[in-house]
């Protein structure tokens, strides 16, 4: 808890195992025609797609209030998977609990991202990854002396798992690639289509392939409004208000 009143960034209730409030109903959609509305959830003619939220249906080890998993995501292991509030993680996510993985909240996860490697994985409050980004916590050794890949008996690789460390207010590009080992500091914006291999300076901007830092972002009004929104979603004793019980 902050003396603000409002819980650290990443901070989730770790006495609360599981909200059974989704914030999407149960439904099928049968798809008659291709309207617009069709096209945004990836209907076609002919086709049922199931529109239920499956974040309360997976066994998370937490999973907090109005977070919506879309039912095209895939996860894995989600007995080591920790999500805070206020969370969307799209369609065709593939996303890997490895040793740990803790996402906090107000964040969105777009689709075909993967987040994998067996590693530890942390993504603080307010952050984005986007649409096609992979994020890596563990690897292959490349160097030679062993075998390589998931088909190999673990006895003959010398796979290696990491970390990867997102700290709040960060946004990851379309197809972006975070190696192993880095920390993305606060407030980093990581432009399309970059590789970060080496940790990222906070409040800063990166872009290419290594990333490089070309200048600095700006970070006052973020945390100002950080602060504003705060007000307006948790209470005096720092608990998470849902949207629907908002005044």
């Amino acid at each position: 808890m902050t003396t603000s009143g409002f819980p650290e960034s990443g901070a989730c209730d770790q006495s609360r195992s599981k909200i059974e409030t989704p914030c999407l109903p149960s439904a099928s959609i049968w798809a008659k025609t291709c309207s617009p509305l069709s096209s945004t959830f990836g209907i076609r003619r002919g086709f049922v797609v199931n529109a239920k939220n499956q974040a309360y249906d997976i066994p998370f080890a937490r999973v907090g209030q109005d977070v919506t998993i879309w039912p095209l995501a895939k996860i894995v292991s989600p007995e080591v998977i920790s999500i805070c509030d206020s969370v969307i993680i799209d369609d065709f996510v593939f996303l890997m609990g490895g040793r740990t993985t803790t996402i906090g909240s107000f964040v969105h996860i777009a689709a075909f991202a993967s987040l994998v490697g067996g590693g530890h994985l942390v993504i603080e409050d307010f952050c984005g990854i986007s649409g096609g980004c992979r994020v890596y916590t563990g690897d292959d050794n490349y160097l030679g002396g062993s075998l390589v890949g998931p088909a190999v008996p673990p006895e003959y690789r010398k796979a290696i798992r990491s970390f990867v460390t997102i700290k709040k207010h960060v946004i990851i590009g379309a197809n972006s690639v975070v190696l192993p080992g880095v920390t993305v500091g606060e407030g980093v914006a990581i432009g399309a289509n970059s590789l970060v291999k080496t940790d990222c300076e906070p409040w800063s901007i990166y872009v290419g392939s290594p990333a490089r830092r070309i200048r600095a972002r700006p970070r006052d009004e973020i945390l100002h409004l950080e602060q504003q929104l705060r007000r307006t979603c948790y209470d005096s004793e720092g608990r998470y208000i849902p949207a629907n019980r908002r005044t």
